[in-house]
């Protein structure tokens, strides 16, 4: 089994009501310290409920300025026939995994994506490590040279003997639990930490919009005639990596492969012929639609070929959207490039008027938390 890229290659229950002002129009460039907020450790979900479709979800109205408190189970009450959900199929790969250096010293290793000649990966710690240097895998045959060093802490190694890096993942990786799930991972996060859709091996954190949906609700959806577009974003550890640059327009936003099929864009084409609108589960799914050439979505190379790529868009205030009317997405980390493109949707001062709702409120926060639906 091999990785789907390679770098390089080609209940429901009443309705609370609040209002607040949306007078700020996002017409102005974000600063960095618009994305930053204050959040009680308490809120960020360590685990998931049970079902899926069980967490909160809240609803905000761009045009109003409302906020309506439901479960993630009332979405279906929000679309409408022929509207269409836009789901990203990437699938969680057990990146995480140890090596030992001829010290002894253990390594903790994140697989990123593999190259022609390696696999790109993250080593910590990391200040003694030495281009040269072997690296075991305890409990394999598979040695690890270290051949490169690049910019935000990432390193080029080579497995010895070659080995296909789904394969080696499979047998010896843990799920990649983000770094503000302060346990082990567990079997359960196998499962829980992967959507209930998701196909394509290739991401090392998961397209967490998509994490509250069930097989039981996308039938249910599908039987209201809500139509569903798979597209696909390996979702990478730079989505963790805080924006440092105080003018947003100076970020260097990391790059993240995509793709987009004939058929999954025939879905999306046919949806908003038919007055649907186009639901876009997820950041990652907003990523995929807006980084097509020129806004044009399709026909595809006559039909026949995908569209795919690396993109390193970073949308933040103030951004035009081509193809997304409506958002369903997390609640994000202070200073992330998620949350600036969240506000890009709706604007800075209604997302923070949600936001400080959602604490007010004990919403659950980040990967295994609560969920937005942005009308």
């Amino acid at each position: 089994m091999q990785l789907a890229m390679v770098r390089g290659a080609h209940a429901a229950r009443a309705a609370a009501t609040i209002r607040c002002d949306v007078h700020d129009t996002g017409a102005i460039a974000l600063r960095l310290s618009e994305l930053q907020y204050e959040l009680p450790a308490g809120l960020i979900a360590q685990r998931p409920v049970e079902p899926r479709d069980a967490s909160r979800l809240l609803v905000v109205h761009r045009d109003s300025g409302r906020l309506e408190h439901r479960v993630f189970g009332d979405i279906g009450e929000y679309l409408e026939p022929n509207d269409c959900l836009v789901l990203n199929d990437t699938s969680v790969v057990p990146a995480r995994f140890f090596c030992r250096r001829a010290t002894g010293g253990r390594v903790e290793t994140l697989f990123l994506y593999a190259e022609r000649d390696g696999w790109r990966v993250l080593l910590k710690p990391s200040a003694r490590l030495r281009i040269g240097e072997h690296l075991e895998c305890p409990g394999t045959t598979t040695v690890l040279r270290i051949d490169e060093r690049f910019a935000r802490g990432e390193w080029l190694v080579r497995p010895e003997p070659h080995i296909d890096a789904l394969d080696f993942l499979t047998r010896v990786g843990q799920t990649p639990l983000p770094p503000y799930i302060r346990r082990t991972p567990e079997t359960a996060d196998v499962d829980c930490y992967q959507t209930v859709y998701a196909r394509r091996p290739g991401a090392v954190a998961a397209p967490t919009a998509g994490l509250h949906f069930t097989d039981s609700l996308l039938v249910r959806l599908a039987g209201c005639s809500v139509r569903q577009a798979r597209v696909t974003l390996h979702v990478g550890a730079g989505t963790f990596v805080p924006v440092q640059a105080e003018d947003l327009a100076q970020h260097e936003m990391h790059a993240e492969w995509y793709e987009i099929t004939p058929s999954a864009a025939a879905v999306i084409e046919a949806s908003r012929a038919a007055g649907g609108r186009t639901v876009a589960v997820g950041t990652t799914s907003v990523r995929v639609l807006e980084s097509l050439p020129g806004g044009e979505l399709g026909p595809i190379g006559g039909e026949s070929e995908p569209r795919r790529g690396w993109t390193d868009l970073f949308i933040y205030p103030p951004h035009t959207f081509h193809y997304v009317d409506r958002l369903v997405t997390n609640f994000h980390l202070p200073g992330s490039t998620l949350l600036a493109l969240v506000m890009a949707f709706a604007t800075p001062a209604l997302i923070r008027a949600a936001y400080e709702e959602a604490i007010a409120e004990r919403y659950r926060f980040y990967s295994y938390g609560d969920a937005m639906l942005v009308l």
